[in-house]
């Protein structure tokens, strides 16, 4: 029994998600805990440091660097 296929075989516009809506922050603030979970760690004293030295290095772009 035949499988229905697509008609088409690449993607079209009406699929492609514009930029606009591909970023990670909604305009809100960043916290080192927002950081420590993209980041897929744990929340711990430690690595809460070391997300406050991230933010503090890249601003609130460091969560968009983590996050795919």
């Amino acid at each position: 029994m035949p499988t229905s296929q697509p008609e088409t075989s690449g993607p079209s516009e009406e699929r492609i998600t514009p930029d606009d809506l591909l970023h990670a922050r909604t305009g809100t603030e960043v916290s080192p805990e927002d950081i420590v979970l993209a980041s897929g760690k744990d929340i711990t004293p430690r690595n809460l440091e070391w997300a406050k030295r991230k933010l503090e290095a890249e601003g609130p772009s460091a969560l968009d660097r983590l996050l795919p």
